[in-house]
């Protein structure tokens, strides 16, 4: 059995649907998260939010700030700012404001 997976930020639901994994950018590092996981409410850091889907293939986004929680195999990701576009092509200005919210 997978993962309920749902990341919203504040304009849209950016992402909802299976994973058999997510590793998430936690305020104080990697989190790991599989089916079976102990419940569990973080905040986020900013970095790459990973979504293993089953069967293969996978999913990433840029994530600032926010939210993650984890309950009966669904993992709610609520994040001030999530982009699914390469690190390196995110606007400079979206990184400052990424930081600043950080902080």
């Amino acid at each position: 059995m997978g993962l309920d997976v749902r990341v919203v930020s504040p304009d849209r639901v950016v992402f909802e649907g299976e994973a058999s994994s997510v590793v998430a950018p936690a305020w104080d590092g990697r989190l790991g998260i599989l089916s079976g996981h102990a419940p569990l409410v973080t905040l986020l850091g900013a970095g790459e939010l990973n979504l293993d889907r089953p069967g293969g293939g996978s999913d990433s986004f840029h994530v600032a700030a926010g939210v993650l929680k984890v309950e009966s195999d669904v993992v709610t990701v609520l994040t001030e700012y999530a982009a699914d576009v390469p690190p390196e092509e995110i606007p400079a200005s979206a990184i400052v404001f990424a930081e600043d919210v950080v902080e």
